[in-house]
């Protein structure tokens, strides 16, 4: 168990699409890597395996008000879909930049838990943006991907210039 670096973009790493677990005992580890990490964060509510550089489809989410409601999906899949919102969505992997992004209204996510047992989550509120926002991490997606071209390359600009100014310090 350890806290893990965040990658960030533009590290081509976030862009490797995971490979499904056959292995559940071997990725124990890595589950508990993901969860330290993620609350190591002071504002991650998410992370998924390709943000700490591992390919392995695995995410952890705690949207809980006490951060004490840890859920872990393995091999997550959106079954089902529907209806259309907007949030305005960050990420541990793009610091600092917020943006609006579509997504579906409810989503039906059919995974694994850590010990290998099916389970499926049906949800039309902020969970359900919060599954699909770390379901495109293990397919080499990032929020920043859902966006126009224009305002993409914008907040790409706007994050450059905050990691030079990172390394000046």
């Amino acid at each position: 168990m350890a806290v893990r670096e965040i990658i960030e973009i533009p590290d081509e790493r976030l862009r490797i699409k995971c490979s499904p677990v056959t292995d559940f005992a071997a990725v124990q580890t890595l589950i508990d890597d993901l969860l330290d990490t993620m609350y190591s964060t002071d504002n991650g509510i998410g992370l998924a395996a390709t943000q700490i550089a591992e390919t392995k489809s695995i995410m952890v989410i705690d949207i809980s008000e006490n951060r004490d409601e840890p859920m872990v999906f393995v091999n997550p899949e959106i079954v089902e879909s529907e209806g259309e919102t907007s949030y305005q969505e960050g990420c541990l992997s793009v610091p600092e930049i917020y943006a609006d992004v579509d997504r579906f209204l409810r989503v039906k996510v059919k995974a694994y838990d850590r010990h290998g047992k099916a389970f499926e989550v049906d949800s039309d509120e902020f969970l359900a943006i919060v599954m699909q926002h770390e379901i495109d991490h293990l397919h080499g997606k990032v929020f920043l991907d859902h966006l126009s071209p224009l305002k993409r390359n914008m907040l790409l600009k706007k994050l450059k210039k905050q990691q030079r100014l990172k390394q000046q310090q």
